[in-house]
This record gives C-alpha cells, structure tokens and sequence, in this order.
C-alpha cells in the first residue's frame, strides 16, 4: 500500500464516519421534547421519527454490501457521503412531520450504503492479521459506543442550539469526507457476484417495515386491530418470500443457512435483544428526565453518562473474559446481570433520584457491553472461516434491526400502558401533549402514568434479557462451535 494510503488513517477516516451512522440511532433522542413542541407529531409519529431510520438501514446492509462488492466499495462509501449529507440537511430544516419521517427514512438509506462498505474496506487495507484485528476492535467499539453516547451528543447540540443541530452537526462531516475518502481511500477490486437482488432487497425491508408498523399499531389501537393483523401478515409473506428467494439463489444477499447452526442464530438473537433493549430504554428515559423529572437536554444527557464509560469498560474486558471463560457463560452473564440491573428503576419515582439511576445505568453498560462482546465472538467462532463475511454482516444487521424494533416493541408497550392507565384519555390519549397540557391537574396525572408505564416497561425488558440469556447459555453449551454445511441448495 502506497505511503498516502497508510491503513490507519484509512481506518480514522472509516471509523469518523460509521461513528456519525451509528450515533444518528440515538442521537435525536433528548431532542424530542424540543422537536415535538415545534412540530406537534403525535405519538405514533414520535417512534416514526425516532426508528425509521434503523428500520430501513437494517434490512438494506447486506444488499448494499454486495452492491460495494460489485461497483467498489469507495463508490458506494462516496454515494452514501453524498445520500447522508442531503438527507441530514433536508431533516434538520424539516418544517412538518412527514418531511422530517421521509428524511430520516433516506438517512437510513445513506447508513446502509456506509456501514458496510467501512468494514470491508479495513479488511481490505489491513492485510497483516495482528494489525486487522485491532482495526475490527477498534470497528466493532466505535459501532457499539456510537448508539450510547449519542443521546449525550444530542443533548449538547440541543442545549446550545436547536434540535435540527443533531442532523446538521453530519453535512461538515460528510463534506470532509467525500474529498479524504478520493485521496486517501484505495478503491476495492470489483467482484463479478451476478445479478443484484433488487427484489430481494425490497422484500427484506417491505417485511421489517410491515413489521414494525403493525407493532406500532398495536400498541396504538388493540394487539387484534384488524391492520396490525394485516401488516404482520404482509410481513410474514414479504419475510417468508424473502428466505424462500435466498434458498434458491446462487450468490443470495444473506445465507440463510447459518442460521440453522444453533450457536450463530442464538448469538445473533443475543445481540438484536440487547440492542433492543439498550435504544427502547435509552429513548424513554431521556423522556423521563426531561418531561417528568425536568431536566434540560443536557443534564438529561448526562446522567445516562455513567453507561458510556462503563459500556466502554466493558468492551475492554470483553475480550480477555472471553478467552478465560468461554463465550456462552459471557453471554448469559452479560444479559441476565443487566436484567438485574433493571429492577431497581421500578423504584423511580416523578422526583429525581440521581444516585439510582446512575448506578444502574452503570451496571448496564458494563454487562450489556459484555454480553454483546462474547456474542460476537461466539458468531463468529460458529461459522466456517469463508462466511466470516457474511456472520460479520448479520451482525451489523442484528444491531440496527434490534435499534429499530426496540423503539418499535418497547414503544407500543409504553402508549399501550399510558393510554390504559391514564386517567384523562377520553381528553388526551398522547403522553407528550398530556405532558405539556396547560391544566395542571392534567399534567400530573400524566407524569405518574408516564412513571407506571415506564416500571412496565423496564419489566418488560428484564424479562426479555433473563429469558434470552438463560436459553442462550443452554443452547451455546451444547453447541458451542458448529459450521453449518452449505453445500447444497434447497
């Protein structure tokens, strides 16, 4: 490689911009409260805004890598730039809701086109094993600590501006690295991989929008509202097409068949569980210290704090915990001690309680970061070294679609439980207008039913991560290291 291509500055300029794709999951999540006294969005709208970014990012990663796999990956790296930039100046001078919805649903098209071609290309320009290893650990934290500081990134830029700073704050960015990326960033060689599966591609992503949607609506209306009903089943046949198309090709978008390996399938599960949980409940408490507690976009900001530096912590001893232990016990412990971590916040209250949260913000940042640390060793250790590629890929996707669901599923439990329990609903069924009602009476009913949501919620989600771990720890156990065999068709 040239002296001008050296592979760590390859890899900064890489790392600069996959940080500003995984921090736009979050970012725009202590700027909500600002957002929706500007432009009213209801709460259906609210999740719309806050996950159809990572609803549409997810399902599109892995056709958009086979496409940089086809055309070059710096191509696909300068289109997303140039898709990103657009998209994020269009969201931050949104004058409506539809139009800010639209434009974060073209972010995530931008995201799907940069996620995967930076982690190709550090495979790429790092071609000794020692030094590549380090860059797909340096990767690996910048994706997994994007998502949890950028609620703290949000609150600085809303605290000194206004909200459309969270999308304004990637043009400088992604104009900076349109010109380092020509000069800097060698071109990959361009594969011959056949025709690309555009259908396939929009199957993946009609199937997880429909998905999503009917979720929400059941959240909204009735777990047997005739269009939840509709949407999940035009989930179930766009997904099923989907699987079905990818059995049958010869060079799929996604090989289904690792999944039929018990290890990989468990780990991925593992990780999309605890990215559910850790974007859903990022979401809701920033909602909470900003509208019940009455905290500003910073403070609320800060006091999620604690989770960043232990999450960082905690992807540190990952490694070395992995290779003393073994990845499945890892797992399970990482999932189950955040679970545990999680009961204390039923105790909260409509006052502020500094000390508990941030303990407990702590302790999840550490074992989430652990947990997703072994589970992506334990993916890749399940599969055979030629479909590393691919293992990698699904976990990229595994991070944006559990982004995406966890605002999506935990979301629907919150307006679910606020519209059950709160005592004015025949006059305002919408937590946030509830919470900015001019009737003070009003006000503070919402805030108590916001709190009791919130304790269903956080049950909800120690529930999820208890049972996910305990079957992740059998199943890792019994099959801690199988590489499915793909040789034939279906």
């Amino acid at each position: 490689m040239k002296g001008s291509q050296n592979p760590w500055v390859v890899l900064t300029i890489l790392c600069a911009s996959l940080f500003i794709v995984v921090i736009d999951i979050t970012v725009l999540y202590t700027a909500l409260p600002m957002l929706s006294a500007e432009l009213g969005p209801s709460a259906a709208q609210v999740l719309w805004i806050a996950d159809v970014y990572s609803l549409v990012c997810a399902p599109l990663l892995l056709p958009f890598a086979a496409l940089g796999d086809r055309y070059g990956r710096r191509a696909m790296l300068l289109w997303g730039y140039a898709v990103f930039g657009l998209a994020s100046l269009a969201a931050a001078f949104a004058p409506n809701v539809a139009i800010l919805i639209t434009a974060r649903a073209i972010l995530g098209l931008g995201g799907a086109m940069i996620m995967p071609s930076t982690l190709s290309m550090i495979r790429q320009v790092f071609t000794d094993p020692k030094p590549r290893a380090t860059a797909l650990g340096v990767w690996s934290a910048v994706a997994a600590g994007g998502a949890i500081i950028g609620p703290l990134v949000g609150g600085a830029l809303v605290e000194w501006t206004w909200w459309g700073a969270v999308f304004l704050i990637n043009v400088p960015v992604m104009l900076a690295a349109i010109p380092l990326t020509l000069l800097l960033v060698p071109e990959s060689p361009r594969a011959d991989s056949g025709r690309w599966d555009a259908l396939g591609a929009l199957l993946a992503t009609g199937g997880v929008l429909s998905l999503a949607f009917g979720i929400k609506t059941a959240g909204h209306e009735s777990l047997f509202a005739p269009p939840a009903l509709a949407s999940w089943a035009g989930a179930a046949v766009l997904l099923l097409w989907f699987v079905r198309r990818q059995l049958r090709a010869d060079e799929p978008l996604l090989e289904v068949r690792l999944f039929a390996n018990p290890a990989f399938s468990t780990a991925a599960v593992s990780i999309l569980v605890t990215f559910l949980v850790l974007v859903g409940l990022e979401l809701f408490f920033t909602q909470y210290l900003q509208l019940v507690v009455g905290l500003g976009p910073l403070s609320a900001a800060l006091r999620i704090l604690p989770m960043s530096v232990t999450s960082v912590l905690g992807s540190l001893a990952g490694g070395p915990l992995v290779a003393r232990f073994g990845a499945p016990p890892l797992v399970a412990a990482g999932l189950v001690g955040t679970s545990v971590a999680l009961i204390p916040l039923v105790t909260l209250t409509t006052t502020d309680q500094p000390w508990l949260i941030g303990v407990c913000f702590a302790a999840m940042g550490f074992s989430l970061s652990v947990a997703l640390t072994a589970a992506s060793n334990a993916m890749m250790n399940a599969v055979a070294t030629e479909h590393a590629g691919q293992a990698a890929a699904v976990e990229e996707t595994s991070y944006e679609l559990g982004g995406g669901l966890g605002i999506a599923v935990l979301g629907s439990v919150m307006s679910a439980a606020f519209a059950a329990w709160f005592p004015h609903a025949g006059v305002v069924r919408d937590s946030a207008l509830a919470l900015r009602s001019a009737y003070p009476q009003i006000v503070e009913s919402a805030r108590e039913t916001f709190v009791a949501s919130l304790h269903l919620t956080v049950i909800v989600s120690a529930a999820l991560l208890m049972i996910t771990g305990l079957v992740i720890v059998v199943v890792l156990r019994r099959h801690p290291r199988i590489a499915p065999n793909l040789g034939e068709k279906a």
